[in-house]
């Protein structure tokens, strides 16, 4: 019987996309609440998250990711549900594998990630980190996962025990960073020092995701490739962040009439601030052209930009099925049968 490759094959042999940004969708979909954005739609609505799974796996994601970011046991405390805390995430789980066994090749991710209480200059803080991390790489272990994601890490300290605690299964692991505007790790180590750390450590992926769109992403994307020799991840947030802005939380909207209730853009008012397709596709281009073999969207993504990511790596997916055909359509497009008059109107539409 074929056994299927495992992350660092797939990766020796080519581009793999890994389809993230679960908590922006399933928010806009209503199934979880923003703020405070838990998983409990694993247990709640659990065919809504076994169909973005499929829409993300149509688009050319390889990597089915188990949703259980913020579904560690301290954010579970702060909503009150600890006690829903294993059920969660073996739900989630469960619902990554079935749909990776789906599709023959196809890997599921456990995933840890940033606690949001690590502290680095509090040993318990860091001892509490670690026996969630513990916990959370045990269930996905448990529950048949290809590899371990640990990401969205703005500490160095929390991203170095996550790849501690991830290592412990055995499986590959792959470390993403998530930097904000101060422009180094949170502890005060650089990014790209914390990527080589990483990669010395034994991460057999390290790289970076979310906070950072495209514009602010690629330049430490491009400094880490260079520093390291190990496989290097980019999945940056569909928004338009620049060097004055350089994360989704510092984004402003001079245009907006109405402001949020919070007075901020992020999280739910960024809907103005999103890149196209176009400009996502270039990015995945950008990324591939350095060598970048791990890729996909982080929050703000959807089944679209994905297959976007995709086919720029050259794949034919089952949703390229849909991919945009322009000249057809009624005002913009070139097809014969289109009535001139009509074509005509485009200028002026």
């Amino acid at each position: 019987m074929a056994t299927t490759p495992t992350l660092t094959e797939r990766l020796a042999a080519g581009p793999v996309i890994c389809a993230e940004g679960f908590l922006f969708e399933l928010e806009r979909r209503g199934y979880l609440s923003a703020g405070e954005f838990v998983p409990e739609v694993a247990l709640e609505y659990p065919e809504a998250l076994r169909a973005l799974h499929v829409d993300f796996q149509r688009a050319g994601s390889d990597i089915v990711e188990a949703f259980t970011y913020n579904g560690h046991r301290e954010k579970m405390r702060v909503i009150g549900k600890e006690d829903l805390l294993e059920p969660l995430n073996r739900s989630a789980l469960r619902i990554a594998r079935e749909v990776a066994d789906a599709r023959p090749g196809d890997l599921m991710a456990g995933n840890i990630s940033n606690t949001n209480i690590w502290d680095p200059s509090d040993t318990g803080s860091q001892s509490k980190v670690r026996a969630m991390f513990e916990e959370m790489v045990g269930w996905a272990v448990d529950e048949g996962a290809d590899l371990i994601v640990g990401e969205t890490f703005y500490y160095a300290g929390e991203a170095l025990a996550a790849l501690e605690e991830a290592q412990k299964s055995g499986l590959p692991v792959v470390i993403t960073l998530a930097p904000m505007a101060f422009e180094e790790m949170a502890d005060g180590i650089g990014v790209v020092e914390t990527a080589q750390r990483l990669e010395q450590a034994g991460a057999d992926v390290v790289g970076m995701n979310c906070f950072r769109g495209p514009e602010t992403m690629m330049p430490w994307v491009r400094q880490i490739r260079e520093a390291v020799s190990c496989y290097v991840a980019a999945l940056p947030v569909p928004y338009r962040t620049t060097n004055a802005e350089p994360t989704f939380f510092n984004l402003s909207d001079p245009r907006s009439r109405v402001a949020s209730p919070h007075q901020r853009t992020f999280p739910t008012a960024l809907d103005p601030l999103a890149t196209n397709r176009y400009e996502i596709r270039r990015f995945a281009e950008e990324a591939l052209e350095l060598g970048v073999r791990y890729l996909g969207v982080c929050c703000g993504a959807s089944p679209m930009l994905v297959r976007e990511v995709a086919e720029a790596a050259g794949r034919v997916t089952k949703a390229s099925r849909f991919s945009e055909r322009m000249e057809n359509h009624f005002m913009y497009g070139s097809n014969e049968r289109l009535p001139a008059h009509i074509v005509e109107l485009g200028d002026r539409a």
